[in-house]
């Protein structure tokens, strides 16, 4: 089973460009957590951009249903699992994914929303369509407080590599507003005990999934926020030499795949030796970051003559390889 994550990221918001990604969450050795590479990125232009232009508009989520599609013929074999947030809690688009035999998604659920048990089976006889829905289910912000809710404690995978006792409720059901067909889904309360943070509920279209795997799931999505900041802070992603359209189009999606590609050169480089981490005196680190990634991926590539296109006749100073060494190691962090 692969995790996935969906992100939304509006990487320009004074022109109406944005970009839809999909990251593969995959655990980082050196790291020793998860990282989510990004792998499948497309324009998704706002709607405000396509009025403005005369063109038809697709949404985010139609967006996305085309690339889960395509990852699905990429992979036809691979068990998909989807994490999205509460934007792609549309009904349309989680029935499309739940109809793929390869593919389930997770994402947040309104505490509202309006669940039912299955549709019991037609009577011998009885004439008219078969029924949807069976029952209304209580909504979930009733369960938050319902005596008869059974709540499970949990030590969970928590944010920042943390552990975290939280409280979960689970059940299945079908979620139906018409006109869309109802989804099957298995939905996840949430409850901290100590109060810290506040109740939400998460669904899943398999409905055999574990709470607790959802839940821990669902956790991995911020990865997704670091590999952005560090896209951002590193690569030169939403800097001023991207505020055109045509610069949108042609450098974001290279790099965010740039960020995957120093990610994997890395671990073709590394081997079996531990990871060269930096120290100062005023900050020490004990795992490294992209930072040093991209640092120890540039002292091996800046060195090799491979790229070099300068003339052999052309002026050379000779300097000690202990000082070219530090100027090469020194270069890459200030980069």
């Amino acid at each position: 089973m692969i995790p996935f994550v969906r992100a939304k990221s509006s990487l320009c918001a004074t022109n109406g460009l944005r970009w839809i990604s999909i990251l593969l969450l995959t655990p980082i050795p050196w790291a020793q957590r998860v990282w989510a590479l990004p792998f499948l990125t497309a324009l998704a232009p706002s709607e405000r951009y396509h009025e403005e232009r005369n063109m038809r508009h697709k949404t985010i989520t139609d967006w996305a249903w085309q690339m889960i599609l395509q990852v699905t013929r990429w992979l036809p074999a691979r068990r998909l699992v989807i994490v999205a947030d509460g934007t792609y809690a549309v009904l349309s688009f989680l029935l499309n994914v739940s109809r793929l035999p390869s593919a389930s998604i997770l994402t947040r659920l309104r505490l509202d929303a309006c669940l039912y048990e299955p549709a019991a089976a037609r009577e011998a006889g009885k004439r008219g369509r078969n029924a949807l829905k069976g029952k209304a289910q209580p909504k979930l912000s009733a369960r938050l407080t319902a005596s008869t809710t059974q709540w499970k404690k949990h030590t969970l995978c928590w944010y920042g590599g943390t552990k975290r006792e939280m409280e979960l409720a689970t059940g299945t059901a079908l979620w139906y507003q018409s006109p869309v067909p109802p989804v099957a889904i298995r939905w996840v309360l949430i409850r901290d005990p100590q109060g810290q943070y506040e109740p939400m509920a998460l669904l899943c279209t398999d409905q055999e999934a574990l709470a607790v795997q959802i839940v821990e799931w669902f956790v991995l999505r911020w990865t997704l926020e670091v590999t952005f900041h560090e896209v951002r802070a590193h690569l030169g992603v939403e800097t001023q030499r991207q505020w055109s359209d045509l610069a949108i189009m042609r450098t974001t999606p290279a790099l965010l795949g740039l960020f995957s590609l120093v990610t994997i050169f890395a671990q073709q480089l590394l081997g079996k030796p531990p990871f060269p981490i930096r120290q100062t005196a005023w900050y020490t680190k004990a795992l490294p970051t992209f930072s040093d990634t991209l640092a120890f991926v540039r002292q091996h590539l800046w060195p090799s003559t491979f790229f070099s296109v300068s003339s052999d006749e052309g002026d050379t100073v000779q300097i000690p390889r202990v000082l070219f060494d530090h100027l090469v190691d020194t270069l890459t962090f200030a980069a």
